[in-house]
């Protein structure tokens, strides 16, 4: 690239911060609707299985669409398809705020969604475009704290957007907000960001990616519909059919080496068992916690009638307990106990698991405070193995195979978000719709449970640590 010299691209920072601003509001949106529910359900006439739609819809179209996103920055250049994620992205934030149906908001979520992956994968070639090799330390540190807020502050904000009401707009407001911040983003990466050169030799594998879609749809779709139809035939069918199509997927992509194309992902980094092993237990954090702290936003409003600003600060003994779990691991502790550090957290969270469940016996005179510790417990077990997971599981592959793991392993993120929304969405719900949310808040806790168990079982297989 002609703009960049040995010393880096002189507007290295400034792209820096439109590209996390930029990639915030995407990861923002993943979870600022957390705390919407009971206002789409009163505005919208939302049912429980419609409001899963709205919150795990997007992290379904986000994850299934990454590795194409990926791909698709490399054939038409990482600047053009940054602009296209973004400028898309905004527009379908003001499509989900004027939606008129809760039917159209779902389907601008998944819009949403989608042109959010194409938008996320060009942060890191951005940022190798933009900066010299003895700053990518010090960019690819921002990325930690900027990810970590984007998931963390989406229900705080939410909360008090919708609480204010500002100019009537209510949950509205929630999607609005991206407008203003996009269009500023937009222009500054317009002016600012360095043209990148397409690589036309570059396949793009539409059946591949496709295929992916599909498959993630598959699982996902009998998860969210299947208590509310009753659990028919179908639904177990569209589950196996989803690791049928997973598997066809794989061969596929084997074939493509085999002829010399250019596959969709590598397929032989799952010939690595500890990456293999790496994922699933990636697959199985995201959806657990996700899941949890969804349930908490879920029983704080439909079980204990938390307003939404109160129920997104509920939120913030997570916030503060995941900062420090976070700061130890990344700070120190996984440095010098390696992959040893997961398997802490796992017990951590174990332990903030018993604590929430001690914390609520009945729902008779609840406070908030009652569940404090388990929430600070719970959220100091995320962040010890949040800040390590991504690197020590990509220690299992060679350099030349980075690409290709660390963009599954976004895709499994999301798209195993999406699944956690859906499992105990649909625990806590059958139980809250009569009555029971103390029960739902229970069922989903045991969820979590025997989600950590796996996970604790796993991890020795992990690599034991990661390679800098």
């Amino acid at each position: 690239m002609n703009q960049v010299l040995n010393a880096g691209y002189k507007h290295r920072w400034l792209v820096l911060t439109v590209v996390l601003i930029a990639e915030m509001m995407d990861l923002l949106d993943s979870t600022i609707v957390n705390v919407a529910g009971p206002t789409l359900a009163t505005q919208l006439g939302a049912s429980s299985t419609d409001l899963q739609w709205v919150i795990g819809g997007y992290a379904l179209a986000l994850g299934s669409g990454l590795i194409l996103g990926g791909r698709l920055g490399d054939r038409f250049g990482r600047r053009n398809m940054f602009l296209f994620g973004l400028i898309g992205f905004t527009l379908a934030s003001l499509l989900c705020a004027i939606a008129p149906t809760v039917v159209a908001l779902i389907l601008f979520r998944f819009i949403q969604g989608f042109l959010g992956a194409m938008l996320l994968p060009q942060g890191f070639g951005l940022i190798r475009e933009t900066f010299p090799p003895q700053e990518f330390g010090k960019a690819f540190a921002a990325y930690g704290p900027a990810f970590g807020l984007g998931g963390i502050l989406g229900p705080i904000i939410g909360g008090f957007l919708i609480q204010a009401d500002i100019a009537g707009m209510g949950w509205r407001s929630v999607f609005l907000v991206n407008v203003p911040v996009g269009i500023v983003a937009a222009v500054l990466s317009w002016i600012y960001l360095p043209k990148s050169v397409a690589d036309k030799a570059v396949k793009i594998d539409l059946l591949g990616a496709a295929m992916v879609v599909l498959a993630s749809g598959m699982l996902v779709y009998p998860l969210i519909k299947g208590q509310e139809a009753g659990w028919p035939v179908w639904t177990y069918a569209m589950l196996v059919g989803s690791v049928v199509v997973f598997y066809l997927f794989s061969r596929m992509e084997r074939s493509a080496v085999k002829r010399g194309e250019s596959p969709l992902i590598d397929p032989t980094i799952f010939e690595k068992r500890g990456y293999t092993l790496g994922i699933t237990g990636l697959a199985l954090y995201f959806a657990g916690f996700t899941g949890i702290y969804l349930t908490l936003s879920l029983f704080l409003q439909f079980g204990q009638h938390f307003s939404s600003a109160d129920a997104g600060l509920g939120n913030l003994p997570i916030a503060i307990g995941s900062a420090i779990g976070g700061g130890v691991s990344g700070g120190f502790l996984a440095e010098k106990l390696g992959s040893r550090v997961l398997q802490i957290g796992a017990v951590v969270q174990l332990a903030g698991v018993g604590l929430l469940w001690l914390a609520l016996p009945n729902a008779e005179h609840f406070s908030i405070w009652q569940i404090v510790p388990g929430l600070v417990v719970s959220g100091i077990g995320t962040g010890l193995i949040a800040a390590p997971i991504f690197d020590i599981i990509l220690s299992s592959v060679s350099g030349k195979q980075t690409g290709s793991a660390s963009g599954v392993m976004s895709a499994v993120q999301s798209v195993f978000s999406s699944v956690g929304v859906a499992i105990f969405g649909t625990a806590f719900f059958s139980y809250a719709l009569v009555g029971q949310a103390v029960t739902g808040f229970h069922t989903a806790l045991l969820i979590q449970l025997g989600i950590s168990v796996v996970f604790l079982a796993i991890t020795p297989a992990f690599p034991k640590r990661a390679e800098r």
